[in-house]
């Protein structure tokens, strides 16, 4: 049986952001190394000029335990302001994992309410690997993956505010 493959994780955070500024930051790959835990930033392959479907970039992702990987992204959803959503590919090409934010208008005038996911696909990972070694990793490393998604569009919210980091 493959527990990994389907593995999803999802969160929802309402910000002071409007939806369009808060999907041009979350489209801006060459900025999420400022804000994530973990991905320690990306960079769009062959001129692209914005995101759009089938625009690729290099992400650079590091771990708790001091390793870093480099991966191949692919964008399969770019809709301003509503969408943008990315695959990562193993060495084979498979899909290892599907990411994906979903904005919509927030309850205030001026917010955004921000649903996040992630979903393993069928392809080779880490997460995979250290599941096929021992089952129980795969829930610590779900738990990570929300902490670590939480953490990201608080700093992202916070990215022009006068005591963020402005760019």
């Amino acid at each position: 049986m493959d527990m990994v493959t389907g593995a999803h994780v999802a969160i929802a955070l309402t910000v002071p952001v409007p939806r369009e500024r808060m999907w041009d930051l979350v489209a801006a790959v060459d900025r999420i190394g400022e804000w994530s835990p973990e991905a320690a930033g990306g960079d769009w392959c062959e001129d692209v000029q914005a995101p759009a479907p089938g625009a690729r970039f290099i992400g650079r992702n590091r771990y708790a335990d001091r390793s870093e990987s480099t991966v191949t992204c692919v964008v399969i959803e770019a809709e301003r302001p509503s969408v943008f959503a990315w695959t990562v590919l193993d060495d084979a090409g498979l899909v290892g994992s599907t990411w994906r934010y979903e904005l919509h208008e927030g309850p205030e005038p001026g917010s955004s309410v921000v649903h996040h996911s992630f979903t393993h696909g069928p392809g080779a990972t880490g997460a995979r690997v250290d599941a096929d070694a021992d089952p129980l990793t795969l829930n610590g490393r779900l738990v990570t993956l929300c902490r670590n998604m939480a953490t990201t569009i608080t700093a992202i919210a916070t990215a022009d505010s006068p005591t963020g980091a402005t760019r």
